[in-house]
């Protein structure tokens, strides 16, 4: 598996598996069956609900723990943060029977955003998290967050997918030093990607599906991707995109397909950070 290294020098795969929106009753089957196939970077949430399971197929593997590259987030924690987050994140240790995390990950920008980071960044000093980085963050508050702390986040975990390539805040996150990671690689689907003209066309040359397009054009990017899917056929296919690589020319043409806004939500939506912030989860 190629991996890329993260700004503390921390290799991380280039490619994993997502758990998001599988029901925590399918997980364990769907983790183990990802591992069984060779992805060795698996991404939950305390907010997917489905963080246990993961811990159960990480543990029937047969995998060492060591190879593996675990990453689960942090749901909005209201104040005192700091006491918060380090609840939470032990919680998820607990529910995954891990010892620690190699990537942990804000999973919102809001609440309070500095208290979370301060507890983030003595996770990381301790060691417990080797890694700890942001998702859904825009330039704006990442550029904040970068200028206002000592740790600068690893990863972003943002929508990206060819309807959304984000390729200017791509290029101001690699200034930063911060690693840009996909979620919504195939966009669940959205705008008929899967029979999307160009991209079938373009699989058509190299014998390979949409699916495997995309990804190939996610991390020929250089954009880590965590493809879900909960049929191991398909999760060999999404694994096997390392023996092509897409010409200047696809890549170009993959680039008009870029509509310039999300697909899902805008975190600078006023009735959409009401509601994420009004979520919680049960400790």
């Amino acid at each position: 598996m190629q991996c890329v290294t993260l700004n503390n020098g921390i290799e991380m795969p280039l490619l994993g598996f997502g758990v998001y929106q599988i029901p925590a009753k399918d997980t364990e089957r769907a983790a183990s069956d990802a591992l069984a196939a060779g992805y060795r970077l698996l991404d939950t949430a305390a907010a997917y609900g489905n963080e246990e399971a993961v811990g159960r197929a990480i543990k029937s593997s047969g995998v060492a723990r060591k190879d593996l590259f675990i990453t689960t987030k942090l749901w909005v924690q209201d104040t005192p943060a700091e006491d918060n987050t380090r609840r939470a994140f032990e919680t998820s240790l607990n529910k995954m029977g891990s010892a620690y995390l190699d990537l942990y990950l804000m999973h919102q920008p809001y609440g309070d955003v500095y208290g979370q980071w301060r507890a983030m960044e003595d996770l990381n000093r301790e060691g417990s998290a080797k890694a700890i980085g942001v998702a859904n963050f825009y330039p704006d508050r990442l550029i904040d967050l970068i200028v206002n702390n000592d740790i600068v986040p690893a990863v972003n975990q943002i929508e990206t997918h060819p309807f959304f390539q984000r390729a200017d805040y791509h290029e101001l996150m690699r200034e930063h030093g911060v690693q840009i990671q996909s979620w919504g690689g195939f966009a669940e689907g959205r705008n008929d990607l899967f029979t999307n003209p160009l991209l079938a066309e373009i699989g058509k040359e190299y014998g390979k599906s949409v699916a495997q397009v995309v990804l190939r054009w996610l991390t020929q990017r250089g954009v880590i991707a965590i493809p879900k899917s909960v049929r191991p056929e398909r999760m060999a296919e999404n694994i096997d995109i390392f023996d092509f690589q897409l010409t200047d020319e696809h890549m170009a043409q993959i680039a008009t397909l870029d509509t310039g806004g999300s697909l899902f939500f805008d975190h600078h939506d006023p009735e959409i950070v009401a509601w994420l912030a009004a979520r919680r989860l049960d400790a």
